[in-house]
C-alpha cells in the first residue's frame, strides 16, 4: 500500500509538472499574438530557452536555496519513493520559470537577448528561491514572525503572491529601466501608437493554453493525492469566469482584455483557491479582471510605462490583490474554510512586492550598466526577428 501510494504521488505531481510546462507555450502565444510581427519570433525563443536556463539555474542553485536539497546523490539513492523528490523539483521548477515568462512579456519588443538570459539565471537561482524559501519552506524566521503578530502564518496555497506578484514586481524595474519603446509616445508624453495586437488568435491561443494548464498550477499544488481538493478547481473555475466577464464589461468587449480576463482571475485566486467559497471565488476573480484593464489602461497612457503584455498589472497586482483577497474571502464569516488572517496576508504580500521591486531593480541595473540591455534604435526598427535571429516569423512576406 505504501508504494502504492508513493505511485500515486508521484504520478499526481508528474501529471501537474506537465501542465505547467504546458502553461510555457501559453505565455510564448500570449506574447506572440500581441507583439507586432516583426518580433514574433523573438517571443518564441525566449520562452524556450529562458525555460532551459531557468532549469540549470533552479536544478543547481535554485532549489538548494528554497528548501536544501540538492541532487548529487546518486541515481539509485534519487530514484528512492518513485522518484517523487525529483518530480517535485520538476513541478516547482516550472512555477519558477514562469518568472521570466511574465517578465518577458513586459520587456518584448526592444530588450537585447542575452543580457535578459543572464537575468533570468540570477532571478531563478537567486531572487525567486529566497521568498519561495521564506514563504514555502518557512526560512529566515519570516513566517514565524508573522505568525506572532497574527496568529498564523501567511498563506498563499499556490503563488498569487510567491509565483505572479514575484514575477510582475520584477518585471515593473525591468520595464521602467528599458524605458518605452521608440515611437509609443510623443515627446510631451502622450501616447501616440498603441501598437494594437499582431494576431488576436495566436493571443486567444496562448490564453486558452494558459488557462487549461492552471488547474495543474493550482489543483496539483496539494503535492499530495490525499491533498487534493475539488474545492481547489472550482474555486479556479469561478474566478475565471469572473475575470472573464469583469474585463469584458470594464474593457468594452476588447478582445485582448477579455483573453486576459481569465489569467486576472486565476492569478488572483491561487493565493486562497483552498479556502474560499466558490461565490468568493467568483467575487475575487470578478475584482482582478476590472483591476487589470483598469490599471492597465492607467500604466500605459497616464503612468507612461510601455509595459507590452501588461504583466505589472496582470500579474504584479492581481497577484498582490490576490494576496490580500486570501485574508478576506477565506475567513469564516465570509464562507470560507478559515485559518487565515487579513493582517498576514497583507503583511506577506508587501514583503514579496519589496523583495521582488527591489531585485528587478537590482538586477537589471547592474546589467543596465556593464553591458547594456536595450536594442539600438535601429535593430527595434528592424525588429528583435531580424535584429537577434535573422529571420521573420513568415520569410515569404
Amino acid at each position: 500500500m505504501e508504494q502504492l501510494v508513493s505511485a500515486l504521488n508521484t504520478l499526481f505531481v508528474l501529471m501537474g509538472a506537465v501542465m505547467v510546462l504546458a502553461m510555457h507555450a501559453g505565455f510564448a502565444f500570449l506574447e506572440v499574438g500581441t507583439v507586432r510581427h516583426k518580433n514574433q519570433v523573438n517571443a518564441l525563443v525566449k520562452i524556450i530557452v529562458d525555460f532551459a536556463v531557468s532549469t540549470i539555474a533552479y536544478f543547481f542553485i535554485g532549489y538548494y536555496v528554497a528548501y536544501q536539497v540538492g541532487f548529487f546523490d546518486s541515481a539509485s539513492i534519487l530514484a528512492e519513493k518513485n522518484g517523487y523528490d525529483l518530480v517535485k523539483f520538476f513541478f516547482l521548477l516550472t512555477f519558477a520559470a514562469a518568472i521570466p515568462a511574465i517578465i518577458s512579456g513586459g520587456i518584448a519588443e526592444r530588450a537585447r537577448f542575452y543580457p535578459q538570459l543572464i537575468a533570468t539565471f540570477i532571478i531563478v537561482a537567486l531572487i525567486y528561491p529566497f521568498f519561495e524559501g521564506m514563504i514555502w519552506n518557512n526560512l529566515y524566521g519570516v513566517q514565524a514572525w508573522i505568525t506572532g503578530l497574527f496568529g498564523v502564518a501567511f498563506h498563499d496555497f499556490a503563488g498569487s503572491v510567491v509565483v505572479h506578484a514575484m514575477g510582475g514586481w520584477i518585471a515593473l524595474g525591468a520595464v521602467i529601466l528599458l524605458g518605452h519603446r521608440h515611437g509609443r509616445y510623443t515627446k510631451d508624453g502622450k501616447p501616440m501608437s498603441a501598437h494594437p495586437p499582431s494576431s488576436i488568435p495566436f493571443l486567444a491561443i496562448g490564453a486558452w493554453i494558459l488557462t487549461v494548464g492552471w488547474f495543474g498550477f493550482n489543483v496539483m499544488s496539494a503535492q499530495k493525492v490525499e491533498g487534493l481538493s475539488g474545492l481547489v478547481a472550482i474555486n479556479s473555475l469561478m474566478a475565471m469566469v469572473g475575470g472573464i466577464i469583469a474585463a469584458l464589461i470594464a474593457g468594452k468587449n476588447d478582445p485582448g482584455f477579455v483573453h486576459n480576463g481569465p489569467l486576472a482571475g486565476l492569478v488572483a485566486v491561487c493565493a486562497g483557491s483552498d479556502l474560499m467559497h466558490p461565490l468568493g471565488a467568483l467575487v475575487v476573480g470578478a475584482v482582478a479582471g476590472a483591476l487589470f484593464v483598469w490599471t492597465f489602461t492607467l500604466a500605459q497612457n497616464k503612468l507612461k510605462i510601455d509595459d507590452v503584455l501588461g504583466v505589472w498589472p496582470l500579474h504584479g497586482l492581481c497577484g498582490a490583490w490576490g494576496g490580500i483577497a486570501a485574508g478576506i474571502f477565506g475567513l469564516e464569516a465570509l464562507g470560507g474554510v478559515g485559518g487565515v488572517s487579513f493582517g498576514a496576508q497583507v503583511v506577506g504580500t508587501l514583503i514579496g512586492i519589496a523583495i521582488a521591486t527591489a531585485g528587478g531593480f537590482v538586477v537589471y541595473g547592474i546589467l543596465k550598466a556593464t553591458m547594456g540591455i536595450r536594442l539600438s534604435q535601429e535593430e527595434e526598427y528592424n525588429g528583435a526577428d531580424l535584429s537577434i535571429h535573422k529571420i521573420k516569423a513568415n520569410p515569404d512576406n
